[in-house]
């Protein structure tokens, strides 16, 4: 991963600058595996996101607002108890390993001095926060419990001693010499970046790729030289956080990552650059695994109305066979002396036909003549009346295939808070069943939106799901402000609250219209633009929907930095 060792380095040394004499005020525990602490500091306010995610595990400063939940967790009270109003006296990385120790200074419940510290390893899956008695080095309490039957060397549990993860014992490149690094490589061995990973610690295998690219024909000579180049700005404190997008991932690092070809994007810190590259992503998670049954649920729904609409195709194709069947019994009447039971079939002068063509009717030999042609009359009046039926049928379930597109949208672009409310809709659909909530939703309750600001200050308004469209474009929209909407792409209702607004304003709306919608990684995407007053909802279409006129159409590419710097709390 990009969040090494020496990256740990690089960011302990970036919130030591921020944070160190700095006092906790609040603690929150938004999610799962996170805690956010708000800290004063040199007269600012910071948040400090520590994130044991077993995907997105790291520390960081962020802008990024959380939603707390009503009720604080055991171990976020537990945090309360013994940090908040603490100083933040000093912020530790232990040797080159991605384990951070902020060591604070507070008061226990007495008035008495008292010191914590609040341990946080980065490793993976593995990750976890961990807040120590300093003096009795006992564990007070953990993000993550782990009992001896999981880990016999070290046991998390509140009361236990706090062990350190056994140490790696390798070499710190910080320190090392040409000759130090000729000794720790075999040359003959290949696979250099695996031992430099292997051999020094600190390094990632993205770092050590790196190293290898620099040292271009990698021998005895030039690995060490690339190697002690590569390690210099760690040395100095001096870093280029730099954010690279391949074409298929973002990668990010606190130097400059040659091997990669791709847009590269740098930054003025690295905690600016966490919150652009992590924008999102670990949102998404917690989405996925929120509405995993949703998200199943959906998919279902889908492939159940398409497969439903091949059958009413097949079916209204064969119910323009109506006309045939009624020729067939006229013809069949007109001859009906000739018909004898038992024939499979009868050969006919088509007296429609300009030049009298044959006609052969196949009929049932167990049926007399009148039945048969009786036959083919009820299929003509049973086709004459499936057509309307069926094309009503086919109608409504591209309305539901449309509303379940739109949905599975919804929930790539929601946040978690966003869930419950696509969950409530489904339900009032008939779709799923919900259990009553403890506390039940008060009438006049409202969707929260999201609110943008354009670059000349205008607010821009967004609804997340069909329950926030239809209230921000039924309700909550005045008439002559601007609407848009991605052009037959499913996406977010986007509202414009002014007027008469700039062209730059109305193409940074246009831009997150595009980004909360289907299209979302494509470039030149339609998006539609009118006045409020020329969107209409249907009488009895499906949450969400509505058809509107008088628009303009402006094409733009979705940009999650431009969104990232319109965010409005």
């Amino acid at each position: 991963m990009s969040f090494d060792g020496l990256f740990t380095k690089a960011m302990v040394f970036e919130l030591k600058n921020l944070l160190q004499g700095g006092r906790i005020n609040k603690i929150h525990h938004p999610f799962k595996n996170e805690i956010v602490l708000n800290i004063r500091s040199q007269g600012k306010n910071h948040k400090l996101l520590l994130s044991a995610h077993p995907s997105y595990a790291r520390i960081q400063i962020t802008n990024e607002a959380y939603e707390n939940p009503k009720e604080p967790s055991m171990f976020c009270m537990m945090m309360r108890k013994h940090l908040e109003g603490a100083i933040m006296e000093d912020i530790q990385q232990i040797d080159l390993d991605r384990i951070v120790i902020f060591h604070l200074k507070g008061k226990n419940e007495i008035g008495d001095i008292s010191y914590k510290q609040l341990i946080i390893e980065i490793m993976g899956r593995h990750s976890n926060i961990i807040l120590i008695d300093k003096e009795k080095a006992m564990i007070l309490d953990s993000i993550k419990h782990i009992p001896a039957a999981v880990n016999s060397f070290r046991t998390i549990l509140p009361g236990q001693k706090y062990v350190f993860p056994p140490a790696q014992n390798k070499a710190n490149p910080l320190e090392a010499t040409e000759d130090e690094i000729k000794k720790n490589i075999d040359f003959n061995n290949g696979k250099l970046d695996r031992q430099l990973v292997n051999r020094f610690s600190g390094l990632s295998p993205l770092f050590a790729k790196e190293i290898v690219h620099r040292s271009g024909l990698a021998n005895q000579e030039t690995l060490p030289k690339a190697f002690l180049q590569a390690i210099q700005p760690f040395k100095r404190q001096q870093f280029n956080p730099t954010i690279v997008d391949t074409g298929t991932k973002e990668v990010f690092y606190i130097s400059e990552i040659a091997h990669l070809n791709g847009e590269k994007r740098s930054f003025h810190s690295i905690n600016e650059m966490l919150d652009r590259f992590y924008f999102g992503k670990a949102e998404r998670d917690r989405v996925k695994q929120q509405a995993h049954d949703l998200e199943r649920l959906i998919k279902n729904e889908l492939e159940k109305n398409q497969s439903k609409l091949k059958k009413l195709r097949k079916t209204l194709e064969e119910a323009k066979n109506a006309d045939h069947f009624k020729l067939s019994g006229e013809l069949l009447t007109a001859n009906l002396y000739a018909v004898k039971k038992g024939m499979e079939a009868i050969e006919v002068v088509n007296y429609y036909d300009e030049n009298g063509a044959i006609m052969t009717i196949p009929l049932n030999p167990q049926k007399t003549p009148s039945e048969n042609a009786q036959i083919y009359f009820s299929k003509y009046q049973k086709a004459k009346n499936a057509q309307g039926i069926v094309q009503q049928q086919i109608e409504k379930t591209h309305e539901e295939i449309d509303y379940f597109d739109h949905i599975l949208q919804q929930l790539e672009s929601a946040s978690p808070k966003d869930i419950e409310e696509i969950r409530e809709e489904l339900a009032e659909e008939g779709y799923i069943k919900i259990k009553v909530q403890k506390r039940r939703k008060k009438p006049n309750d409202k969707p929260v939106l999201e609110t943008y600001l354009s670059s000349d200050g205008t607010l821009i308004f967004v609804g997340k799901n069909n329950k926030q469209n239809d209230y921000l474009t039924n309700k909550f929209a005045r008439r002559d402000e601007i609407w848009l909407h991605t052009k037959d792409i499913p996406g977010s209702h986007v509202v414009i609250r002014n007027e008469d607004p700039t062209e730059q304003t109305i193409l940074e709306a246009a831009n997150l219209a595009a980004y909360f919608s289907k299209a979302k990684h494509s470039s030149s995407v339609p998006v539609d633009f009118t006045k409020v007053r020329h969107v209409k909802k249907p009488s009895g279409s499906k949450p969400g929907f509505v058809i509107y006129e008088n628009q303009q159409t402006i094409y733009v590419t979705p940009n999650p930095d431009t969104v990232i710097q319109m965010k409005h709390e």
